[in-house]
C-alpha cells in the first residue's frame, strides 16, 4: 500500500509542483527568495518523504550561518537524496544537477525555469558558463546544493571530489558546508525504480570560510571538506 501511495504522488507531486514553477515562469514570476521557486521543489521533496513514512533526523543545522547563502557539498548515494535535501536545507536554494536529467518531460523544464543550475560536464566551456551564472546567483542570496562526488556512489564509500563545486564556492566568496546523507541507499538503490521507508540522517557540518581564497587553494578547500565528510560519516 505504501508503496502504491509512493508511486501516486511520484506522479502527481511532480506534475502539479512541477506546472506550477512552469505556470509562474510563463507569468514572469521573479526568482525572490520564499516564492513559488523555493516553495515547489521543497513541497515536492516533503511529498515524497511523506508517502514512504520517512522524517529525516537531522543534525547540526545550528551549526549553520542564518541568512548567510553557503555551497553545500553532500554526498551521493540514491535520487531519494535529492527529496530529503529539499526537504531539510533551510533558505532559498538550487541545485547543480547533470544534463542527463533534461532528458524527463515536465521534469526538465521545471528544472530550466526554477533556476535549477544545469551542469554539462563533457563540455568545460558551458560547464564553467554555468558556474559564473551560478557564482552571480550565490551572492545575490541564493544557495547551491551540489552532489560533490558527481554521481552516485554504489557502495556508499567516498568516490573522489570534482573541483567546479570548490571553484564555485571561491568564486561566490561563501562558506562551504559538508553535508552528509545517510540512509537513502536503503530507500532506493541504485537501479531500483521503487522506493521503500527506511531511516534517514542528515549531519551538517561545520562551514568551511573561502573569504580570501583564490583558484589555487581549491584542492586545499575541497581536501577539507572531505576531511569533514568522512568525521560526519563516522
Amino acid at each position: 500500500m505504501r508503496r502504491l501511495r509512493y508511486l501516486a504522488t511520484l506522479v502527481g507531486a511532480t506534475a502539479v509542483q512541477g506546472t506550477r514553477v512552469i505556470v509562474a515562469a510563463a507569468r514572469g514570476v521573479r526568482q525572490t527568495s520564499g516564492g513559488v521557486y523555493d516553495d515547489a521543489p521543497r513541497r515536492w521533496g516533503r511529498e515524497l518523504l511523506d508517502a514512504l513514512g520517512i522524517v529525516p533526523e537531522v543534525e547540526g543545522l545550528d551549526r549553520l550561518p542564518p541568512g548567510q547563502p553557503c555551497v553545500y557539498v553532500s554526498n551521493h548515494v540514491s535520487y531519494a537524496d535529492v527529496w530529503v535535501l529539499l526537504a531539510v536545507v533551510p533558505g532559498s536554494v538550487r541545485f547543480v544537477a547533470k544534463k542527463e536529467l533534461l532528458r524527463i518531460p515536465l521534469f526538465a523544464q521545471a528544472l530550466r525555469q526554477g533556476g535549477q543550475i544545469v551542469i554539462d560536464r563533457r563540455h568545460l566551456k558551458s560547464a564553467f558558463g554555468a558556474y559564473d551564472a551560478a557564482a552571480a546567483a550565490i551572492r545575490a542570496g541564493m544557495s547551491a546544493i551540489v552532489f560533490v562526488e558527481g554521481t552516485r556512489s554504489s557502495d556508499g564509500a567516498l568516490l573522489p571530489f570534482k573541483k567546479g563545486p570548490f571553484v564555485l564556492a571561491i568564486a561566490a566568496q561563501v562558506p562551504v558546508v559538508p553535508v552528509y546523507v545517510e540512509g537513502t541507499r536503503e530507500v532506493l538503490p541504485r537501479g531500483r525504480l521503487v522506493a521503500r521507508q527506511h531511516p534517514v540522517r542528515v549531519r551538517f557540518g561545520a562551514p568551511i570560510p573561502t573569504a580570501g581564497l583564490g583558484y589555487e587553494d581549491r584542492d586545499a578547500l575541497s581536501a577539507r571538506a572531505r576531511e569533514a565528510m568522512l568525521a560526519l560519516r563516522r
